[in-house]
C-alpha cells in the first residue's frame, strides 16, 4: 500500500519545495500555455497538444464544489479535456470523491518520487549491443513515438508526438530525449523536461519494449538524464512513478513522497 504522507521531516521539506517551485509557481509548459491564477486554483490552458489541467489548489470542505464546479465549466466552455492533477495531501481530504461526483475519472495512481541529483549514479552503461541516441528532430521523435506505442499499448501516441515535435520547435532548451537502439531497432525511449527558474527536471517516458526489459536499459536512460540535469545545475529529478518503475526508482535513490491521481473531465 502506498503510503500517503512523507515520512521524515526531511521529506517534508522536500514535499513542501516541490509544491512551492513545481506547482503553486508553476510557469507555462510550452508555446501556446498559459498558467492561470483563479480563486484558489493554478490552472494550465491552451490550445490542441498543450495539457490543459489543474496544477494546484487549496481549498476546504466548504469551497470544494463550487470551486469543482467553476473550472469543470470553465475547461467545457474551452472544448478542452481537462486533468485535476490531485495529491494525496491536497485539501480536503475527500477531494478525491468530490471530483467523481462532479464527472472527473481516475487514472491509475503513480508514486510521486524526488531524487537529489548529486546522490544518483552517473556511470551506468547500457547492455551489451545497446546504443543510446539523441533525440532532436522529427525521425527521433518518430522512434519515440514507435517505443510508446509498443510500451505502453495505449492510443495517445499522437498526442505525445504532437507535443514532442511542438517542444523541440518552439521550446528546445526545455526538453532533451533519448532513444535507446538495438542496431535500428528502438527498444527503449524517455525524455526530462527542464522547469527554468526551480530546481527540478521531470523524467518522463522510460518505456521500454516487454522483450528487452531486464536488461538495465531503464537504469542507463536514468544515469543519461541524470548526467544533462547536473551538467545544468538542476538539484532535484521528479518522477511520476508506476508500480512497475517505483522500485527501480527506489533502488537507485529515488524518494516516494506522495501519491498523486490524475483525474480526468473529457468535454
Amino acid at each position: 500500500m502506498h503510503t500517503n504522507t512523507p515520512h521524515s521531516g526531511t521529506d517534508d521539506e522536500l514535499l513542501a519545495i516541490f509544491d512551492r517551485q513545481i506547482r503553486q509557481n508553476a510557469l507555462p509548459d510550452g508555446l501556446g500555455a498559459t498558467i492561470e491564477r483563479t480563486g484558489d486554483v493554478v490552472r494550465q490552458v491552451g490550445p490542441g497538444h498543450v495539457w490543459n489541467g489543474i496544477l494546484w489548489s487549496d481549498l476546504t470542505a466548504a469551497t470544494a464544489d463550487a470551486e469543482i464546479a467553476a473550472q469543470a465549466r470553465h475547461f467545457a466552455s474551452l472544448g478542452n479535456e481537462c486533468e485535476w492533477k490531485l495529491y494525496a495531501h491536497d485539501r480536503p481530504a475527500d477531494l478525491g470523491q468530490r471530483l467523481r461526483a462532479a464527472g472527473f475519472e481516475a487514472e491509475p495512481e503513480e508514486t510521486l518520487m524526488v531524487a537529489r541529483v548529486a546522490d544518483l549514479p552517473l556511470d551506468v552503461e547500457p547492455a551489451d549491443g545497446i546504443t543510446l541516441r539523441p533525440v532532436t528532430d522529427t525521425a527521433g521523435v518518430d522512434l519515440m513515438t514507435h517505443v510508446h506505442e509498443r510500451a505502453f499499448g495505449n492510443d495517445s501516441s499522437a498526442r505525445v508526438r504532437e507535443r514532442l515535435l511542438a517542444q523541440f520547435a518552439e521550446a528546445p532548451d526545455t526538453i532533451t530525449a533519448v532513444v535507446a537502439m538495438a542496431g535500428d531497432v528502438p527498444v527503449s525511449a524517455a525524455r526530462m523536461d527542464f522547469h527554468p527558474g526551480t530546481e527540478f527536471a521531470s523524467l518522463w517516458g522510460g518505456g521500454t519494449l516487454p522483450e528487452w526489459r531486464g536488461k538495465g536499459i531503464y537504469r542507463a536512460l536514468i544515469a543519461y538524464r541524470t548526467r544533462i540535469a547536473a551538467e545544468r545545475g538542476y538539484r532535484y529529478l521528479q518522477v511520476d512513478a508506476s508500480d512497475q518503475s517505483r522500485p527501480i526508482l527506489q533502488r537507485l535513490g529515488f524518494t516516494p513522497l506522495t501519491v498523486t491521481t490524475p483525474y480526468i473531465r473529457r468535454p
